[in-house]
């Protein structure tokens, strides 16, 4: 079995949620657990990580990996928003994965809003994680399509082609198909419901 894992999907694939019945889960069956995420996503708690349907999990905030060591008890680490660290944090996560009988359980963005990787999925990718994508339908209005790309708005409603990676909070991001984003993107869309 993999021991290092990387769940990763659009913005409201559930990907936080299903991070929650895990631990739900392995509290219940008595499996010791650790749950983390980067102190960089304090958007609804510093203390807990929250999923889009209310799903709240106890977790600690770190801003980096680089001297983490799991309890000598823990049997599986749960990583959120692994996105926001950085690749050699996830050499880090390697390193513990190869060298005890943990599972490492990664959860997060695999690209951004501008369709680059973010470097730490990318690093998940070369060092051979496991992966399992989160699928969720495009959110725009009567696409059935698989969700696959974010869109970034600005307050004006206007597509965001540049700046900062990463930006906390979903207020201003849509989940679309390859296609939408490939008409609202390159055609510099406008909407009026951002």
């Amino acid at each position: 079995m993999a021991t290092l894992h990387f769940f990763y999907g659009v913005m409201g694939s559930s990907k936080s949620a299903l991070l929650g019945i895990n631990a739900f889960n392995f509290n219940h069956t008595g499996n010791s657990f650790e749950v983390i995420k980067p102190q960089t996503d304090n958007r609804d708690s510093t203390t807990e990580i929250v999923s889009r349907i209310g799903v709240k999990t106890p977790a600690t905030a770190l801003k980096t990996l680089k001297n983490y060591i799991p309890k000598p008890e823990t049997q599986f680490v749960l990583i959120d928003e692994v996105q926001f660290f950085t690749p050699k944090d996830i050499d880090r996560l390697v390193a513990i994965a190869d060298s005890r009988d943990i599972r490492i359980m990664c959860y997060g963005l695999m690209i951004d809003s501008n369709e680059k990787m973010f470097p730490a999925a990318k690093r998940l990718v070369e060092v051979g994680a496991k992966l399992h994508r989160m699928e969720s339908v495009c959110q725009i209005d009567g696409c059935t399509h698989l969700a696959t790309h974010h869109l970034r708005f600005d307050n004006n409603g206007n597509v965001i082609h540049r700046g900062q990676q990463i930006a906390i909070g979903a207020d201003q991001y849509l989940s679309t198909c390859r296609k939408h984003f490939n008409e609202m993107y390159y055609k510099n869309y406008k909407t009026k419901t951002h």
